[in-house]
C-alpha cells in the first residue's frame, strides 16, 4: 500500500467505534453484520447456482427487483433449473421464443447472457473441475481482479452485478455502493472514477490493510464503513 492511502485511512478502531455510535452500541452493530461462507461451503455450491445468481442479478439491473424475484420461479423452469450442459444446447430460436415468454421478463439480450455466461463456466469448470472452486479458491485481497475476470469473460456481470452475485452466494467480497464508494471519494483515497484501475487498487490495499487490523471478512468489513458513514445502508 503507497504511504498517501496509509495516510488517509482511518484505523479500524475508529471506523468501528463510529459504526458503533450510530447504530447504538457494540451488540446492536453486531446483529446488523453478516459473513460470507467458508471457502469450502463455497466450493460446494453447484455451477447451477452461479449461472442463476448471475441471470438473476442481470435481469435486477435497471428494474424491479421484486418482479424478478416473483418471476423467478418461470426463470428457473425455463432455463431447465440452470443445468450448465442443458443451456448450453438451447439453439437461438429457443432462446428467442424464451424471450417472449411472457411468465419472465421479455428482454432478448439479458435472455441471451444466460448461454453466454453457461459458457463461460463450462470453460472454467472444464480447467478447475468446477466453477465453483474457481471462485473459492480465488484470493479475497485480490477480489478486484475475480470482479474482472467476470467482466471480462462472461457477458454482462460488470459494475456491480457480479460482486452483488458474488455476495449473494456466499463469496467474501466488498461492494462498491453510494456509501462505500463516497467514503473513500472524501477521504481521498481515490480521486475521479471509482471503477478505475488505479481507484479499485487503491480501495483493495484499504481494505487489505484494514482486515490485517481486525481479521474480519471484506463483507463485514464492507458494511462497517457503510454503517459508519452516509445514509449507512447495509451492502
Amino acid at each position: 500500500m503507497s504511504d498517501a492511502v496509509l495516510t488517509q485511512m482511518e484505523s479500524f478502531g475508529a471506523l468501528y467505534q463510529r459504526a458503533c455510535e450510530r447504530k447504538g452500541g457494540p451488540k446492536a452493530l453486531e446483529a446488523l453484520l453478516s459473513k460470507p461462507l467458508a471457502n469450502s461451503q463455497v466450493a460446494a455450491l453447484g455451477d447451477d447456482r452461479f449461472l442463476a445468481e448471475f441471470t438473476k442479478k442481470i435481469f435486477q439491473s435497471g428494474f424491479v427487483w421484486k418482479v424478478v424475484r416473483n418471476k423467478w420461479p418461470d426463470f428457473e423452469r425455463l432455463f431447465f433449473g440452470f443445468d450448465i450442459d442443458k443451456v448450453l444446447l438451447m439453439p437461438d430460436e429457443m432462446l428467442e421464443q424464451r424471450a417472449q415468454d411472457p411468465s419472465i421478463i421479455r428482454n432478448y439480450r439479458k435472455v441471451k447472457t444466460v448461454r453466454d455466461n453457461a459458457l463461460m463456466i463450462e470453460s472454467v469448470r472444464s480447467e478447475h473441475g468446477s466453477f465453483a472452486r474457481f471462485v473459492a479458491n480465488w484470493p479475497a485481497n485480490d477480489i478486484i481482479n475475480l470482479w474482472a475476470y467476470l467482466k471480462q469473460h462472461g457477458a454482462r456481470l460488470g459494475g456491480n452485478t457480479g460482486p452483488y452475485a458474488l455476495r449473494f452466494l456466499g463469496k467474501d467480497t466488498f461492494l462498491l455502493s453510494r456509501d462505500i464508494s463516497s467514503y473513500f471519494l472524501q477521504r481521498n483515497i481515490i480521486s475521479g472514477g471509482v471503477t478505475s484501475k488505479r481507484s479499485l487498487n487503491a480501495i483493495q490495499a484499504s481494505f487489505n490493510e484494514l482486515q490485517q487490523q481486525s481479521g474480519r471478512s471484506l463483507q463485514e468489513l464492507s458494511q462497517i464503513i457503510s454503517l459508519s458513514v452516509g445514509d449507512n445502508q447495509l451492502n
